[in-house]
């Protein structure tokens, strides 16, 4: 890093690390406790879209990687997502999936389009949360929607998961990733 570049606030990008993928079980297992938030079975990979044959090729690989258990959808912003569902209490094997995904799109060339990975959660009240890898910045962060408020997000429960997430979750190697803010611009697949 140049000196305009610490100047201007830039940084290097981190290096993703997809095996931070594999802390998620039991991230899930202290999220619940700490905040009352369950596991839904249902877990992500976005990354932006590639034209043609390459991303039929992409969905295929997924397809047959994943016994056929993905759908594949594309948001208003251009973003791919593969939806992978197993059941609520197989967070490791739906981590093992989204992990496989990974770097099936890595090996292959499209790194640099992944955006980010996500596992979903609710809580009593049926309030979504998810917890979101960003690739480009190396962490993971809370994403929580507001139900039926479109786009908007609901920071006061993403401040009271992070407050758990200091007191319970660095012990599982989330804990750092998880005080910086993620970007605004991700959605959850439309209409989950």
């Amino acid at each position: 890093m140049g000196f305009l570049d610490a100047l201007l606030g830039r940084s290097k990008p981190v290096r993703p690390d997809l095996d931070q993928l594999f802390a998620l079980p039991s991230a899930a297992v202290t999220l619940q406790a700490a905040a009352g938030f369950e596991p839904t079975g249902l877990g992500s990979v976005c990354f932006a879209s590639v034209e043609g044959g390459a991303f039929s090729r992409i969905q295929e690989d997924a397809r047959s990687l994943l016994d056929g258990s993905v759908e594949f959808s594309q948001d208003a912003y251009g973003y791919s997502w593969l939806l992978a569902q197993h059941s609520a209490e197989d967070v490791a094997g739906l981590v093992n999936d989204l992990h496989a995904v990974n770097t099936s799109l890595e090996e292959a060339g499209f790194g640099p389009q992944l955006l980010c990975s996500l596992l979903g959660f609710r809580d009593d009240r049926q309030r979504p949360l998810a917890l979101v890898y960003l690739y480009k910045r190396g962490t993971f962060y809370p994403f929580a929607p507001k139900p039926g408020a479109g786009e908007k997000r609901d920071n006061p429960l993403e401040l009271q998961v992070r407050a758990s997430w200091r007191r319970g979750l660095t012990g599982c190697g989330l804990g750092h990733g998880l005080l910086s803010p993620g970007s605004g611009g991700m959605r959850p697949v439309p209409g989950r």
